[in-house]
């Protein structure tokens, strides 16, 4: 190969690098102008706003990160948006929860102060006007309860105790109530000792919450009681033999300030089963319902042994 030869193929090979580099070049130059109008795109408040890039684009890295932060953004609104109904459906149902008791109230005070009633009506009154009184003291602590619970803010205090002999103790407490209410009860805790780390007042917060919501809307009259141990884990499982509860309202029962159609939502404030599943969820558990119309409700709670 004499020297010309030589020479015109290495003209060729660098015309080639550069056209290569010129293409290069633009398609660069046009990614970075499609990136700049997603980015303003997204800033303008577009959040399903995407960039597309081929695995061959230099500036792919820079684009899968663009629309990984694009998701994040979105997911983030939604959830705000989600917060904020949330939030408004709480003012609306508080607005109810304490106006309506509250008004009532009232309403029995006032006629006891004015003398409207007397003797034995008067007593009943008074008595009523108490009833009320407790309700919205109950509401109110419930509401504290639930917001420390959203905020973060509860301090729990986790210790070794024996499990068995912690819901032996809180389920006898409730002995007395069931039978006023006339509820037949089955409550299966194993006789062995069972150590476990958790916080005794939350664990009595759940079992009773529960066993409220068994009382007050399951609309039956027995309350059962499971507990099911392993190296691993800890169920318990509590069921009724009321109306159930229907497949709709199943997935929404955890949700705050939520209440169930008129079979299961007499009376309550639609905060026990949002608190129970904020208490569950702080030793690392997880609660869930299940249900069939006319066969009960069985709610389960799992533990995981290590915390």
């Amino acid at each position: 190969m004499n020297l010309n030869s030589f020479l015109l193929i290495a003209l060729c090979t660098a015309l080639l690098a550069v056209l290569f580099f010129i293409t290069k070049l633009r398609r660069v130059r046009g990614q970075l102008s499609i990136i700049e109008e997603a980015l303003e795109d997204i800033k303008s408040g577009n959040p399903n706003r995407r960039v597309l890039a081929r695995k061959s684009d230099m500036t792919k890295r820079i684009c899968y990160a663009i629309n990984e932060i694009a998701v994040k953004n979105q997911s983030q609104l939604i959830q705000q948006k989600q917060s904020e109904q949330a939030y408004k459906r709480l003012m609306t149902s508080l607005s109810h929860d304490v106006k309506t008791p509250l008004a009532s109230l009232f309403g029995y005070l006032d006629a006891v102060e004015n003398g409207l009633v007397a003797g034995k009506e008067k007593e009943a009154y008074i008595h009523i006007a108490v009833e009320k009184a407790c309700h919205l003291k109950h509401f109110v602590e419930a509401l504290f309860e639930w917001v420390k619970l959203d905020a973060k803010e509860q301090v729990f205090h986790f210790e070794l105790c024996d499990f068995n002999e912690l819901t032996r103790n809180i389920v006898a407490e409730w002995v007395p109530t069931l039978e006023r209410n006339h509820f037949e009860y089955d409550f299966d805790i194993p006789e062995d000792e069972y150590f476990f780390r958790i916080d005794p007042h939350s664990y009595t917060r759940i079992l009773n919450n529960l066993f409220q919501n068994v009382l007050m809307h399951s609309g039956g009259n027995k309350l059962t009681l499971k507990l099911l141990e392993n190296e691993q884990q800890v169920e318990i499982i509590i069921s009724d033999n009321g109306k159930g509860i229907s497949s709709s309202d199943i997935p929404h029962i955890f949700e705050r300030m939520y209440q169930c159609d008129s079979s299961r939502s007499a009376r309550g404030n639609g905060l026990g089963l949002s608190i129970t599943t904020e208490l569950v969820n702080a030793h690392n558990g997880k609660i869930k319902a299940d249900s069939n119309p006319g066969m009960g409700a069985t709610f389960t709670i799992l533990f995981p042994k290590a915390l």
